[in-house]
């Protein structure tokens, strides 16, 4: 299977459990699809849909720290008609887990999103807005299947291949609306990349690889 390998690197990333309010905010140790489709959305400069996605990537960090962040907490008045925001801030500080040197192999199959990676409109992120990303290659590779296949540092959706790992519920993509909805959540085994899983799986391998996995490939229509 023909692809394209594009490698972004980070200095730090942090991939928040969905639905945890907490005064501890840990990260997940892979990127969920959501955000691998959000790194789409910005290199296109646009709203990805009415198409069929084919991605698989492999991610991997070098350690995991805590650090502290200010926060602003603003409470809501809410009335039978309305609910807006009480003129009233509160700071807090609160600590955040974080991964730090941090590396994502993202596999395409379609030649026209790979391009817009060439020169991405929006800067790309690795989690928060503070997370800044860039490419370091992009690179064509010939994906071959691999039977029994072994993974790590990638989410695999849970049902039907019941793999072990973290279970989280995760959206594979948010709606283009205000506010923004979940779609597609299901869920997945997050298989840290240094605690790799055997399975029974077809995977993919190219000659072309840095890390010893094999990479599932999420298909779906957005």
């Amino acid at each position: 299977m023909r692809a394209f390998r594009i490698k972004i690197i980070s200095w730090t990333s942090s991939f928040r459990y969905p639905n945890l309010m907490s005064a501890f905010q840990p990260t997940l140790e892979v990127p969920p699809v959501s955000t691998v489709m959000g790194l789409i959305n910005s290199a296109t400069g646009f709203y990805v849909n009415k198409k069929e996605i084919q991605l698989g990537y492999y991610f991997k960090y070098n350690c995991k720290a805590v650090d502290l962040e200010k926060i602003y907490q603003i409470s809501i008045h809410k009335t039978k008609k309305e609910k807006y925001p009480e003129n009233v801030v509160i700071s807090n500080v609160i600590k955040r887990e974080f991964l730090y040197d941090c590396q994502l192999f993202l596999y395409l199959t379609d030649e026209e999103l790979v391009s817009y990676f060439l020169q991405p409109t929006y800067q790309l992120l690795l989690g928060r807005s503070g997370d800044l990303a860039g490419i370091e290659s992009i690179k064509e590779v010939e994906m071959h299947e691999v039977p029994n296949a072994r993974f790590g540092g990638q989410v695999v959706p849970f049902n039907g291949n019941y793999l072990p790992g973290q279970i989280q519920a995760l959206p594979k993509y948010f709606s283009n609306t205000i506010p923004r909805k979940n779609m597609g959540t299901e869920p997945y085994s997050v298989i840290s990349y240094n605690n790799p899983v055997n399975s029974q799986l077809t995977g993919f391998r190219s000659e072309l690889e840095e890390f010893d996995s094999d990479i599932f490939f999420h298909k779906f229509e957005v």
